[in-house]
């Protein structure tokens, strides 16, 4: 199970830069034929589908390495028992907002699967499938979070457990 989630891991990444890489590509691209007066509209909605995609993979592997903002201003004081209790508190509302995205976009994506981009046949529903995927992912990522917490909440040495932990604690 550990591999599989280090290849899903990998896999996260590689389709989060190609999609970002895919975005400005088609922006780029998009901009320069305007220049020339030739307009490709089905560039944008490729675009805004890449943007949904791309955003949302990479806040999972944000937050799975332990990129995105933390304050601790107030946190910092406390004793390391105080801190991981709350740090736990924190994951478990992460975990359970996480989960709501989750359902709620499934019912999202299910209202709009009838709808289509303005120039594209494909589904509306895909840009909405992108935050099911990665509050999943989310959900994921948290729960290794929750339980390398727990695993550790007794250690002192801990104070932050790098992003790594939570990983290896799956």
């Amino acid at each position: 199970m550990k591999k599989f989630y280090e290849y899903f891991c990998r896999a996260e990444a590689i389709l989060c830069g190609a999609g970002f890489i895919g975005l400005v590509v088609l922006v780029f691209g998009s901009a320069i034929l305007r220049f020339f007066r030739m307009s490709m509209a089905w560039n944008i909605d490729l675009a805004m589908l890449l943007l949904a995609w791309s955003s949302f993979l990479g806040a999972d592997i944000a937050w799975r390495s332990g990129q995105l903002i933390g304050i601790d201003l107030v946190t910092r004081h406390f004793p390391k028992k105080v801190q991981k209790a709350i740090m736990l508190m924190v994951y478990t509302i992460i975990l359970a907002t996480t989960v709501i995205i989750c359902i709620y976009g499934i019912r999202l994506s299910w209202t709009e699967r009838l709808r289509t981009f303005q120039s594209l046949p494909i589904p509306y529903s895909l840009v909405n499938l992108s935050l099911v995927v990665a509050t999943f992912s989310m959900s994921i990522s948290t729960v290794g979070k929750i339980k390398a917490c727990i695993v550790h909440f007794n250690s002192d040495d801990s104070e932050n457990m790098p992003a790594e932990n939570a990983v290896e604690a799956q």
